[in-house]
C-alpha cells in the first residue's frame, strides 16, 4: 500500500484522457502534481467546466482532477445512469489516476455523492466541500415526483440544445427526471449519514431557488441542515453566498476556493 496521503507517485504526472468503466469511459483530467488532490464532482447533468474559475483561483499548488459523468461532458453513453453507477465511476477515476485519501468538491448532486462516498469509505477521505448540498431533504410524495418529471417534458427539446454548455446530459428526458427523482429519495435518506459522518464537511451555501423550484424550496431544505450542524461538529458552514443554487461556481467561486483552503489547513495538509 502506498504511504503517501497524496497520490502515488507514479500516476501524479499531468494527464487528460479516457478512463474505461464498465459499458462506458469517462473524460478526465488530472493536472498533477504532488499538492493535496482535490476531486470535483459534478452537478447532476454538468460537465467538469463548471470547476475551471474554482480551479483558477486555487492554483497550481493543489492537484486538480475533474471528470465528466456518463453521457455528460465528453464522456460516453451507458445503460446505467443510476447513483450506484455514479459511485463506481467515482472509485474507478481515483483508481485510474492512483489517488489516495483525496479532498472531493462537491456541487449539488456531486456534493450528494461526497458525502455518501465518504460514509461508505471514511479512510478512504480526508473531507468534503459542499456547494450547496447536500441537504436532510427531499422530494418522496408520487405529487412532487410528477412535478420533476413535467419539468423535463417541458424542457425535451431544450435539453440538446444546451448540452455544449455543460446543462444537460446527452439522454432523454425521461433520463433527466429519474436522476433527478433517485437523487431526492437518496437525500430524504440523508439524516443519519450526516449525523454520523466522521469526516470533516465544509458547506458553501447558497441563497434563493433554482429552476423548477419555487416557494422557497431550497432555503427550506437548507434550514434542515441546522439541526445537523448542532449534533455533529464535523458539519460547518464556511460561506453563505449571496448567488443561486445553479449560478454559485460562476458567480461565488472564490467562496468555494476558500472553504477547501480552510479545509485543507484544518486537515493540516501540507499544499504544493
Amino acid at each position: 500500500m502506498p504511504t503517501s496521503s497524496h497520490s502515488r507517485n507514479s500516476n501524479n504526472t499531468a494527464w487528460t484522457g479516457m478512463v474505461p468503466v464498465e459499458d462506458t469511459a469517462l473524460a478526465v483530467t488530472d493536472t498533477g502534481g504532488t499538492g493535496t488532490p482535490l476531486v470535483y464532482l459534478n452537478g447532476s447533468y454538468a460537465s467538469q467546466k463548471h470547476w475551471q474559475r474554482v480551479i483558477a483561483d486555487l492554483g497550481p499548488g493543489y492537484r486538480h482532477i475533474t471528470y465528466d459523468e456518463r453521457a455528460r461532458g465528453k464522456s460516453k453513453r451507458s445503460a446505467d445512469y443510476s447513483f450506484e453507477a455514479a459511485v463506481r465511476d467515482l472509485d474507478a477515476v481515483l483508481k485510474a489516476r492512483g489517488v489516495d485519501r483525496p479532498l472531493l468538491v462537491g456541487w449539488s448532486y456531486g456534493a450528494l455523492l461526497g458525502v455518501y462516498w465518504a460514509d461508505r469509505n471514511p479512510d478512504r477521505v480526508a473531507g468534503v466541500v459542499g456547494v450547496d448540498g447536500p441537504f436532510p431533504v427531499g422530494w418522496t410524495d408520487e405529487a412532487d415526483l410528477e412535478r420533476v418529471r413535467k419539468l423535463f417534458r417541458r424542457l425535451r427539446f431544450v435539453l440538446p440544445l444546451v448540452v455544449p454548455l455543460g446543462l444537460a446530459a446527452r439522454m432523454s428526458a425521461a433520463q433527466h427526471a429519474e436522476i433527478a427523482i433517485e437523487a431526492h429519495a437518496l437525500h430524504a435518506a440523508l439524516g443519519p449519514i450526516l449525523e454520523g459522518l466522521t469526516v470533516p464537511v465544509r458547506y458553501v451555501v447558497a441563497s434563493g431557488d433554482h429552476t423548477g423550484d419555487a416557494g422557497g424550496e431550497m432555503d427550506q431544505a437548507r434550514a434542515t441542515l441546522d439541526p445537523l450542524l448542532a449534533r455533529n461538529p464535523n458539519l460547518t458552514v464556511s460561506a453563505k453566498v449571496a448567488s443561486n443554487h445553479e449560478k454559485i461556481l460562476a458567480k461565488d467561486s472564490p467562496a468555494v476556493a476558500d472553504a477547501v483552503r480552510e479545509l485543507v489547513t484544518a486537515l493540516g495538509r501540507e499544499v504544493g
